[in-house]
């Protein structure tokens, strides 16, 4: 099973999201979605499961943090996992909140932070992840996304 990440759109779903994400079975989008236009379109792509972030809570009634069990392992779904408290592993950590694409090891947790695919943040890159479950456990990446670069203002 190949999961696509996603996080922190904004309300933005670039069509270079869209296309990366095609083929997985399976979409996490850690939090700040922005509008539920987003979720629809990627519900198109694939089955979508999705938790609020700090963005969302004035329109949005997702939970800020789930756990969901994929083929018999724990996944947590959460916005700003370092909020979230201890977490016992092994698991798999799909979060966002810092725009930063991350994959790390804390112990027998897998932590990913797929970036920002939607507006850029400073000098962040724009990207996605995937996970991937072995026969060993989770495998996570992040993919950079080829976008325009943004605009210069021109000083008058």
């Amino acid at each position: 099973m190949r999961i696509g990440l996603i996080a922190d759109t904004h309300g933005l779903l670039r069509p270079e999201a869209v296309e990366a994400l095609r083929g997985v079975d399976l979409i996490l989008h850690a939090g700040d979605i922005g509008t539920p236009s987003v979720l629809e379109a990627l519900s198109a792509v694939a089955p979508v499961e999705a938790i609020a972030g700090n963005v969302d809570r004035k329109w949005c009634a997702l939970p800020e943090a789930r756990w969901i069990t994929i083929a018999d392992h724990k996944v947590l779904l959460v916005h700003d996992w370092r909020s979230y408290g201890p977490v016992d592993g092994p698991a798999l950590v799909v979060c966002g909140h810092s725009h930063r694409p991350m994959v790390a090891l804390h112990g027998k947790l897998v932590v990913v932070n797929p970036g920002s695919a939607g507006p850029r943040r400073f000098s962040l890159p724009v990207s996605v992840g995937f996970a991937t479950l072995g026969p060993h456990g989770w495998l996570a990446e992040t993919l950079p996304l080829d976008v325009a670069p943004p605009r210069r203002r021109s000083k008058r």
